[in-house]
């Protein structure tokens, strides 16, 4: 009795480190495939955490303090990582965001065991979870940007949750706000979902607050904006997808990208129709219910609220902002299928076939992946000008080419300013450009929004103005030679070339 106690604790025991360390080396793994092919976008966190690191400033470009970092977090950890990496030779952010994506495989094993553990789910379900986020060719296609951290914090305060445990859920909660503040809305229903948490919520709350509160009190009284300033930026581009919204963006890259957007979306469909039927076992008392699910399921219901939230905010289908709900959701899936299997402890049929279906969109996800060839050369879904390799290139050009001087942005900066490390201007990295964009988003935003905003820049200072940039870098499709003109491609635009003009 004894030797067979000893031989399941010392098997949970390999199973809990055999999760973590699979999540971590297929973190390593997807890295590896997509580190040469990293968006515009998720070059700009990079330069932030490259001059919090080098110059300790907050802001796209030396000497430009902004506040265009979606995630505070994201940034914070890159930054922190970006120091480290110092001590060979010089900061190295791609390195720290190779780090912190093999970190983030391993939390979501960490995480997936400690559900598997509380819901006596199969093995397979924990290793499909972590695949299902790691694989999935609308995570990997923004790398750099925090669609990694998103569903390692949720998972891990889904977690939380599950172990009824107030203080540590509390904790997680406020490292979910500071990864993006929008996942408050996860925060808020997996709170309420959790009795455990639900009977502790003062505690749990206060844990939060304290955790989230410092980095919200410097943005707000220092940079002026409780929320970043991408927010009213990406309003003000939604009309870059017209006719297509938010809500109407997973049909936009279905015309475009069809197989891809299946892999990527099934998974969370399924678990929205999951949570259809879980609700109804739990609430309509047609059979018994599963109410451990709890959490979990408010999880994949924190995505739709998500989805249902973004669809009003007037943002455009940007394709990093569908991640969240739909690996939440596709988390709920996996639970569900798991659950259903330990449930019934069936060997065939239905439960088999669940997880079973969930697999082979796990494949098909990674045959996508390999499709787009290894390693990268641009992300499966990709609308940059320029590749990454000639971003680099025209940005290393660049910053010697001005001796200092300033540029207007094309209209993509990110990559450009990382490799540029010059002054490259617009809204993302001058902040008197950001004020006039926001005084005029107030102006025309409905009377709700309007006093949100108005509140949320209380403290902005109004008097920076937009700088005057020295020189023009301008974009234009084709082919061209000539001085201060440099020929680029990229899979989503063809060929096209930069020009840097003088400006009078």
């Amino acid at each position: 009795m004894l030797a067979d106690t000893a031989a399941d604790t010392d098997r949970t025991s390999t199973r809990g480190r055999a999760l973590p360390v699979f999540g971590a080396v297929l973190g390593a793994a997807v890295f590896l495939l997509v580190r040469g092919s990293l968006t515009d976008d998720g070059y700009i966190t990079l330069a932030y955490a490259k001059n919090l690191a080098v110059h300790g400033e907050w802001g796209l470009v030396p000497g430009s303090p902004a506040n265009s970092a979606t995630s505070p977090l994201n940034v914070l950890l890159l930054g922190a990582l970006t120091l480290v990496t110092r001590v060979a030779s010089g900061p190295h952010p791609v390195v720290a965001l190779g780090v912190l994506t093999v970190l983030c495989g391993g939390a979501l094993g960490w995480a997936w065991h400690r559900v598997g553990r509380v819901l006596a789910l199969p093995p397979a379900a924990g290793v499909l979870g972590v695949a299902l986020v790691l694989l999935n060719p609308f995570v990997l296609s923004a790398i750099g940007l925090e669609v990694l951290l998103i569903p390692a914090v949720l998972l891990v305060l889904t977690v939380f949750a599950l172990e009824g445990r107030p203080v540590a859920f509390g904790v997680a909660g406020g490292l979910a706000v500071l990864t993006r503040l929008d996942l408050v809305v996860f925060v808020a229903v997996i709170a309420v979902g959790a009795p455990a948490i639900r009977r502790r919520l003062l505690p749990a709350a206060g844990c939060a607050v304290l955790t989230a509160a410092p980095w919200f009190a410097v943005s707000w009284l220092v940079f002026g904006s409780f929320v970043p300033d991408t927010l009213v930026i990406k309003q003000t581009q939604a009309g870059l997808f017209a006719p297509w919204t938010y809500r109407t963006g997973p049909v936009m890259y279905y015309a475009g990208w069809p197989v891809t957007v299946l892999v990527s979306f099934l998974p969370a469909l399924l678990g929205v129709a999951a949570l259809a039927a879980w609700a109804v076992e739990r609430f309509a008392g047609r059979r018994p219910g599963l109410p451990v699910l709890g959490p979990v399921a408010a999880l994949g219901a924190g995505g739709i609220l998500y989805y249902v939230a973004y669809s009003f905010l007037g943002v455009g289908p940007f394709h990093w902002y569908y991640v969240a709900p739909a690996t939440s959701a596709s988390a709920f899936a996996v639970a569900a299928a798991g659950a259903w299997y330990a449930r019934t402890q069936r060997r065939t049929g239905p439960p088999v076939l669940a997880l079973g279906v969930v697999g082979a969109l796990v494949v098909s996800g990674a045959a996508v992946d390999a499709a787009q060839g290894v390693p990268w050369r641009s992300p499966v879904i990709f609308g940059n000008w320029a590749s990454a390799g000639d971003y680099a290139r025209v940005g290393g050009q660049l910053g010697p080419r001005l001796a200092g001087a300033s540029v207007a942005s094309p209209g993509e900066i990110g990559t450009l300013a990382y490799f540029c490390e010059c002054a490259i201007l617009d809204e993302f990295s001058d902040r008197g450009q950001a004020v006039a964009l926001i005084d005029r988003r107030i102006a025309t935003a409905n009377p709700a929004m309007s006093l949100a905003l108005r509140v949320n820049y209380h403290w902005l200072d109004r008097s920076v103005t937009a700088r005057e940039p020295d020189y023009r870098l301008q974009y234009a499709p084709g082919p061209a030679s000539g001085p201060d003109t440099w020929t680029v491609s990229s899979a989503a635009k063809g060929t096209g070339h930069f020009t840097l003009t003088r400006e009078p």
